[in-house]
């Protein structure tokens, strides 16, 4: 193993989870031999918990095979994007024969933050009747929700009222924090996950802004990513100096490597003035902004 990267409880579930989770969206449009290569990377790392889903592209297809050798040695992790019971119950079977497992360790409903969507997944008929029952059978063990924009965290705090969820999955790095209701609302998320046991995933811990025209990178990811070794390694311990907390690897896996290697050494001290100069220096903005761009791109890691 390269290094050894910290391994916490995920919840209740009895699962210590790497506090680095592979967002296994990285995987989506990826041939199978560089993605075999970049699992066999995440297993020297001793990554054991992987977060996949049924809209990233062929991830699923591309985990298969390693799955079949390695299965026992990571919590798996996938999503179902539809509200009803029907087209639910369909894609979490079709999720199980994609990667060639009898069993998920956790199915989420994916980027639950609409009101219209809540009520329907919620309701009779909905989404949440297909994960019960897929919980009833033995399918899935855990069940999780997800969601990107400024309206998350308020609504996870909505689904955990109604049902006991075993996870969350919410964006949070430090410009995202900046914003004042969306700060309160995390906060707020995070002291009633942390009272009942709710593993909180996080993602865009490492997101700059969104691409705009004049950007000349190559995009592996719906937004630019921070590069930059230092403003990577502080933006990094901005999520990882708050207890309990996981961040999701991005879907960007030329930075997987110098993600880890900053993962695997985490900094005590977080100095809130480098990551403000850093923020200025690089232009970094919130991803998401209150009724101007709470939308996504793609809905990946």
């Amino acid at each position: 193993m390269t290094q050894t990267i910290e391994r916490i409880p995920f919840g209740k579930t009895g699962h210590h989870s790497s506090r680095a989770i592979f967002g296994a969206a990285a995987l989506g449009a990826m041939k199978q031999d560089r993605a075999d290569r970049t699992l066999e990377q995440i297993q020297q790392w001793g990554l054991n918990h992987i977060d996949v889903a049924a809209s990233y592209g062929e991830a699923e297809l591309r985990l298969a095979p390693w799955l079949q050798h390695n299965r026992d040695s990571v919590f798996l992790a996938s999503k179902t994007g539809h509200r009803t019971y029907e087209k639910a119950k369909q894609q979490i079977h079709a999720s199980l024969e994609r990667l060639q497992v009898d069993q998920l360790d956790l199915i989420q409903m994916h980027n639950l933050t609409q009101a219209d969507q809540w009520e329907t997944a919620m309701g009779p008929g909905g989404a949440m009747e297909a994960l019960l029952e897929a919980k009833e059978q033995g399918l899935v063990r855990f069940l999780g929700v997800t969601g990107h924009g400024t309206y998350a965290p308020a609504m996870h705090m909505q689904s955990l009222e109604a049902y006991p969820f075993d996870s969350i999955l919410v964006p949070y790095n430090y410009t995202m924090m900046q914003q004042p209701q969306y700060a309160h609302d995390f906060n707020a998320l995070y002291d009633m996950c942390q009272a009942r046991g709710v593993a909180m995933q996080t993602i865009k811990g490492i997101a700059a802004r969104r691409w705009q025209d004049g950007d000349e990178e190559k995009r592996f990811s719906w937004y630019r990513p921070i590069t930059d070794a230092g403003a990577m390694k502080r933006a990094i311990d901005f999520v990882l100096g708050r207890e309990n907390l996981f961040i999701n690897t991005s879907s960007d896996a030329t930075l997987l490597e110098r993600s880890l290697t900053a993962i695997a050494q985490p900094t005590a001290e977080i100095d809130l003035t480098l990551l403000a100069e850093d923020a200025e220096r690089l232009g970094v903005e919130p991803l998401f902004v209150r009724d101007v761009s709470d939308d996504v791109i793609i809905s990946a890691g």
